[in-house]
Order: structure tokens, then sequence, then C-alpha cells
């Protein structure tokens, strides 16, 4: 079955039993996914896109009919009222910062509903780091609430920490490099729901990155006013090359366009250069891709456990982004398990992935990203700090058969390693 790749018998034999299991869980996956084309199609045809706003324009972008339309597109199929989408954001993080600092003005007072943010994002509030540009340099208070010891949202602790102090509640929807549950739109309405009633005026914020199309719903219609992400993750279609978005309420957009380029110019100006047909093609494919990326989470995670790992989410469980986290317990597997998923990238398959001290975390990472855009998350990836338990964080996947390929070739190399006994 396998003719073009070196794979044991005994993981082929593994790796049947394993999509066995997992596809009466695909057919779950399938109809979300439709059900998410089908928005974003509609969303295309209302904002009646044409090819002449796939031109290209420079200098100051006046008047740039393309990258008008994508904004109303998105926001459209995220069902927010705008959103502001653009190439030169730079990361997620850079998103999430220019809708931070876009929203909150000195003396304001940030309230973490899910923890410790996402290691990135913590030398922008001012948690690590020489504090330089971050929040805390402008006179912007951070408060968090822990999650319960089960990874939770700790509902009655928010219920107590928000007070019309508080300027906005942050929720991370995904885990990050912990093993928390990642959170569903429900589980974000109920924190929104209580952050509107304790103090009406605050702002409800969402980094919403892994999770776009993974439901059928986005945070923005389970209360979130604002949400945030990286175009080279879910809602990328891994076509989008770089940039990232903005999305919610159309006041609140609004100031982050101010932030982003200058209070008076905002979203009118910004030139596309040529990128605007990869975004659009991007989010077309967006909702097909996330489930090619899910269906893949639920083969791993089918595979791993009937080795005798524990794996987050299980085959079975209900998903709230893509992510798939397999805890190998030992360095040695950890290295093994990134390596042999680059082995299976249609990009770099022949570089050995090594550790390193990559910028923004507190210690050696190691990733495997053999993609055709740098970083792409939505394309078959695994990366992992080195350090306890030490698990491997999969994502993505632009078509199910390379992705679970990759998570077989993993095992493979665990299996040449000596670390996975069959």
């Amino acid at each position: 079955m396998y003719p073009y790749f070196k794979i044991d018998p005994k993981i082929e034999q593994a790796a049947e039993q394993a999509e066995n299991l997992a596809r009466p869980f695909f057919r779950r996956i399938e109809e979300t996914t439709d059900w998410n084309e089908q928005k974003m199609l509609a969303a295309f045809i209302k904002n009646g896109v044409s090819e002449s706003h796939f031109a290209a324009s420079t200098g100051y972008g006046y008047g740039d009919r393309g990258r008008e339309t994508l904004d109303r597109v998105f926001a459209d199929a995220l069902g927010a009222e705008d959103a502001l989408v653009r190439h030169n954001f730079v990361s997620g993080t850079h998103a999430l910062t220019v809708a931070l600092f876009g929203v909150l003005r000195p003396g304001d007072t940030m309230l973490s509903a899910t923890g410790i943010p996402y290691d990135t994002l913590r030398p922008v509030i001012g948690l690590t780091g020489d504090g330089n540009g971050s929040l805390k340099e402008f006179g912007i208070r951070y408060e968090q609430v822990d999650l319960t010891p089960e990874g939770k949202p700790d509902y009655a602790e928010i219920e107590r920490r928000v007070s019309p102090k508080i300027r906005m509640v942050y929720i991370q929807r995904s885990r990050g490099y912990s093993l928390r549950p990642s959170l569903f739109v429900e589980e974000i309405g109920k924190i929104a729901e209580i952050a509107k009633r304790r103090a009406p005026g605050c702002i409800v914020m969402v980094d919403n990155c892994y999770g776009e199309f993974v439901q059928r719903d986005e945070p923005v219609s389970h209360g979130a006013d604002l949400m945030a992400g990286s175009l080279i993750k879910n809602p990328g279609g891994g076509i989008a090359p770089t940039g990232g978005y903005i999305a919610g309420r159309k006041d609140l957009v609004e100031s982050c366009a101010y932030r982003l380029t200058t209070p008076g110019t905002g979203r009118e100006i910004g030139a596309t250069l040529g990128n605007s047909r990869e975004l659009f093609m991007g989010a077309f494919h967006a909702p097909a891709v996330t489930g090619e990326a899910l269906k893949t989470a639920v083969f791993t995670a089918a595979l791993f456990h009937g080795f005798g790992y524990e794996v987050s989410p299980r085959a079975d469980e209900p998903r709230a982004d893509i992510i798939q986290t397999v805890m190998l317990k030992d360095e040695r597997a950890l290295i093994a398990f990134c390596r042999g998923v680059q082995k299976g990238a249609p990009v770099d398959s022949f570089v050995v992935p090594e550790p390193w001290d990559m910028p923004g975390y507190d210690c050696k990472v190691i990733m495997a990203a053999g993609a055709f855009t740098l970083g792409a998350s939505i394309e078959l990836s695994a990366d992992a700090p080195l350090r306890e338990p030490y698990a491997a964080w999969m994502q993505g996947a632009l078509n199910y058969p390379s992705g679970r390929l990759g998570a077989m070739l993993a095992a493979q190399s665990m299996l040449e390693q000596g670390i996975l006994e069959l």
C-alpha cells in the first residue's frame, strides 16, 4: 500500500486499524467542513468577487477594491461586523498585538481568563523580556485568572475577578504549549456572558489561532467583540504566503486599523502588491483544508494511542482546534517523532530538525516544518519545547493522505531509533 516509502508492515497494519477506528469521526468533520465551505462560498458570491479584485496596487494603495472586498468576505465568513485582512501582518502574534494596542489605552486593565498567554505574547504584555514597547511600558495593567486543575476556565473565579475596572477580558482559544484542552466557542460564550454582565463596557477579545472553521461558528458569534489570527494557519488555506486578520465589532476593527497604519488613514491605505489573489484563494480553500488537518489529527490520535501513548484530544473527542498532542515522555522519542514528520514533508524532507534557541521561547524548541510557506502551521508540522513531559504538538496537513503518511513516518522514525516497540 505504501510502495514509495519504507514503512514497517506492523506500522502499516496499525495504521489500517487506526483509520478504521477514525472513520466514523471523519464524517462529523466532513459535515462541519461542508457547512463552512458553503458559508465561505456565500460570502464570495454576496460580495461579488471578480478577477478585477486580484489586481495589484502600489504606493499608498488608495482605492484598492480587492483589499476592501477581501475584508468584507472575511467578515461575512467569520460572522463578524467587520474585518481587517492584510498580508503585512507578519504573524498571528503581530495581529494580536495590533489589536491589543488598537483598543487598549494607558490605565486600562487587561484580564486573561485562560491563564498565562502563549509564549510569544508574553513580551508584548510585558511579562517577559525587557519590557521595551510592551503594554506594561504604556501603563496597561495585566491580571490573569488561572485555569482549573483540569485545564478548564474557572468560571467562578472569572465572575469574582471581572469588575467595571476591567477594560478587556482576553481569551486564548488554543492550548499553546500546554496540555489543557482548547476552548469551544460555547465555552468562550460563557466567559463572554460573565464578562458583559459584570462589566458591560469591557471588550472580550479572543486569540483564535488554530480554531478557525473547526466548528460551525466563530467566537464573535458567541459574544466575543474582537478576534485575531494568522493566515498561515487555518484561514489562509495553505495558499496565503503570509498575513493575518482581525475581525469583530466595526468600531474596534477601525481602531485596530488606525494602529496598523495611522490615525486618520486607517484601512484606506496599504498597497496589496499582488498578494490579493492568493489571499482570496486561500480563504476559499480554508474550510476544506482545515477539515483535512482535522482528519490527520484524528488519525494520529488513533495511531499513537494504539501504540500505547497518551494523546489529547482522543480520536473520539470533539475538537476545538487543529492541534494534536502526543505525550512521548522522552527527549529521544520527541526528536525522533519530529524528524519522522519532516521526512514526510513535500519541501525540505532531507533536512534533519535539531533543537534550537527560538526567539520568544524560554527553552530549546524542535520544529518539523517542511512547508511550501515557511512556518505555516496549516501545513503538516510538529513542534515542541524540549521540556517535560516531552509532548509533540502536531498540526496541519494540506490533504489527509499526506498527513496520514507523515504520522506513519513519525512512528517509523521512532521504530528505527529503537524507541517504539511493536
